[in-house]
């Protein structure tokens, strides 16, 4: 099995988005943080689950879509990085992950 690690980056990204919806919604952001945790997980015995994004064509990453979010995320032999997560009707720029 392999490792999955929690960039900083993505658990701001998480934190950023869960607060904005608790304002309104507190039940509906704890909900949405923990089905993010358990899709994400799944990335443990699939690591390869989540598809290429079309603006990071020629690039390794990958995203899984959790309605209203994607989760990008790079997998290196028996790791994977959670990078960012973001709100779907974000746009995405590669400059995002030159870093990572």
């Amino acid at each position: 099995m392999v490792e999955l690690i929690w960039t900083e980056p993505a658990i701001q990204d998480l934190e950023v988005i869960a607060d904005y919806i608790a304002l309104d919604k507190p039940e509906a952001a704890k909900k949405l943080v923990s089905r993010i945790f358990e899709k994400v997980e799944n990335l443990k015995r699939f690591p390869k689950l989540g598809s290429s994004p079309r603006e990071l064509h020629g690039m390794s990453y990958r995203q899984l879509v959790i309605s209203p979010c994607r989760v990008f995320y790079r997998v290196e032999e028996k790791k994977i990085f959670i990078l960012h997560v973001m709100r779907g009707e974000q746009l995405l720029h590669a400059g995002l992950f030159e870093m990572n």
